[in-house]
């Protein structure tokens, strides 16, 4: 497997405003819910997520039955906790993933009838590898509202998390069928065929994105170390001294492609010829004539022979004494 390659989850927010249909949702109070409501989101998207869960916060307090209010904070929580993944601050975003827990589960508590519910708690399992309950989740979401294709999505990377490789391609399958332009899912896709050492259908998902981008060196790589697996050493290389044009300080794919080469040396290098078995000279043909069983037997009858008369001649002698200890 490629040594960077990490389980990519697509991003899709559900603040409220900007798509989230939740039954039964009731405007807030007085209007101060929904001033809140509109703060944070634009917080968020200026990429101020915690200040943005903090007004989603305010907006809960004026009016906790509002399920807006857990969905919106749920995925500010969840987007602080990525980029808190990013920096590098496991514990910060440990504590903010559990937060979007709460906060989607409650969502799911107003809203038992509300698909996203489901999907956002079962992609914010995912993302912390909890692979089985994120499942769950999101094939509750599905029955709910089979054709969401986000949700359909999600299942695919929890699948893939589960080295669930055919479940997954039916789901990107599913997926591509109703999006064509979803890059994302020809990437995940071609991981499972790959996995299921289905090369080719793999290279030629790898070779839809990088027509649809030839800048893309991720694909361009991913499509190099396929072709290596699939033995084909020579496209390998050739795609391996392209991303190295591009980045000639890519160490791993260097040493990618240092072992292609080495391969395909192997693989053209002729093979040495086996040295042919010396025939016979005349005379020595002329002495294995003669040596035949006939020859074998007159040699064993005199050996026979040779030992009776020398145990003729030596009966009666004294033998020499035993120095074992009896």
């Amino acid at each position: 497997m490629l040594n960077k390659q990490s389980l990519t989850v697509a991003i899709v927010s559900v603040l409220c405003c900007a798509g989230v249909q939740v039954d039964g949702a009731k405007p807030a109070k007085g209007g101060g819910g929904g001033n809140h409501i509109q703060r944070g989101i634009q917080l968020a998207q200026e990429k101020h997520y915690d200040a943005a869960a903090d007004e989603f916060g305010k907006a809960i307090k004026d009016n906790p039955k509002d399920p807006r209010g857990y969905a919106n904070r749920g995925t500010a929580y969840r987007q602080a906790a990525r980029t808190a993944v990013a920096a590098g601050d496991s514990e910060g975003a440990s504590t903010r993933y559990q937060a979007a827990l709460a906060d989607f589960a409650k969502y799911i508590e107003l809203a038992p009838k509300d698909a996203s519910g489901y999907t956002e708690h079962g992609q914010t399992l995912s993302e912390l590898k909890q692979y089985d309950a994120a499942l769950a989740d999101l094939n509750k979401a599905l029955e709910i509202k089979p054709d969401d294709l986000n949700t359909v999505k999600f299942r695919g990377f929890a699948e893939i998390g589960l080295n669930q490789w055919d479940k997954a391609v039916a789901d990107f399958s599913a997926v591509i069928q109703k999006k064509q332009d979803d890059l994302q899912s020809y990437d995940r896709r071609a991981l499972a065929y790959r996995s299921m050492k289905n090369y080719d259908a793999a290279i030629a998902d790898y070779t839809f994105l990088i027509t649809k981008n030839p800048n893309d060196m991720e694909a361009t790589t991913k499509r190099g170390y396929t072709y290596s697996l699939a033995q084909q050493y020579e496209n390998a290389v050739a795609d391996y001294q392209a991303v190295l044009k591009v980045n000639p300080q890519d160490n791993d794919t260097f040493q990618r492609m240092q072992y292609a080469q080495s391969m395909l040396a192997a693989k053209n290098a002729s093979p040495s010829p086996t040295p042919p078995i010396a025939s016979p000279t005349p005379e020595e043909k002329r002495m294995m004539d003669k040596i035949n069983p006939l020859y074998i037997g007159i040699g064993l009858v005199a050996l026979l022979i040779i030992a009776v008369i020398v145990r003729l001649l030596t009966r009666g002698k004294a033998e020499p004494s035993s120095h074992r200890i009896r």
